[in-house]
């Protein structure tokens, strides 16, 4: 087992390694404008990301991120909750949650800048109504999902109301849940960056598309890798998250299979 993992960490490590290699052995050969040294677009991302923009546009993006996904999150567990308890509800609501997550993302930008002005709260208003579906749908089958006897149980018991969501409810759906939520983190990010290309004067999104247009692609390539890393590091905390909220979960999977 020891060797085995031992294998899986190196593989882990060193695929992402032969990559940058790759890359930095074919653009420092490429001599393409387009496609400049990595060696240079490194040296330009310690210049440009390190300290200097990081107040000016690395952290108003990452609010209007977490803005918009904690909105999704907390109305997106909350109706699906509602729908998924009540098959009526679920019913009645179904074309009309079929018809929202069938608009496509950036169509509903027009929209948002037409009401809600260029600001901040457009961008998190676009950000929440795109991340609201995965959170929403994914909540609704774990709450349909929950053992039928644990609710006749908890009857029996007068578990009801508030008790009965927090103690029984919630606990199952958790793991539906946050696969909701790692489908709509990423989906967080294409938006933060859309819509501040779109109509922002700062942002890493603003960034990225202002540097391309004034030709400096080294720049705009160090905003392409600080989106990369800033996915994976956003991805790789949530993961956290889950595996120490679910460790129950993990535990009784794997008493299930012994």
């Amino acid at each position: 087992m020891n060797r085995r993992r031992a294998l899986l960490i190196a593989l882990e490590a060193g695929v992402p390694l032969a990559a940058l290699v790759t890359w930095w052995v074919w653009s420092a050969q490429a001599g393409s404008f387009y496609f400049p040294p990595l060696a240079d677009i490194l040296t330009t991302f310690a210049d440009t990301w390190v300290f200097e923009r990081v107040g000016s546009d690395v952290l108003p993006s990452l609010a209007r991120l977490a803005a918009g996904f904690g909105a999704a999150v907390v109305l997106g567990v909350a109706v699906g909750t509602a729908l998924g308890s009540f098959p009526l509800a679920r019913r009645v609501a179904g074309p009309l949650v079929e018809f929202g997550r069938a608009i496509p993302p950036p169509a509903l930008l027009p929209f948002a800048i037409l009401v809600l002005g260029v600001g901040d709260a457009m961008k998190v208003f676009v950000i929440a109504v795109v991340c609201l579906w995965p959170v929403l749908l994914n909540t609704v089958d774990g709450v349909r999902g929950v053992d039928p006897t644990m609710l006749e149980t908890a009857r029996v018991y007068g578990i009801r109301g508030a008790q009965r969501l927090r103690t029984i409810i919630w606990p199952a759906a958790l793991p539906q849940i946050f696969a909701g939520m790692r489908t709509s983190l990423s989906l967080a990010l294409i938006l933060m960056v859309i819509s501040e290309m779109v109509a922002s004067t700062h942002g890493i999104g603003y960034f990225v598309l202002q540097a391309q247009r004034s030709f400096a692609i080294p720049e705009m390539w160090s905003g392409i890798v600080l989106l990369g890393l800033l996915g994976y590091l956003l991805n790789a905390a949530l993961a956290l998250v889950e595996r120490r909220v679910l460790r129950w979960h993990r535990g009784a999977r794997s008493s299930a299979l012994q």
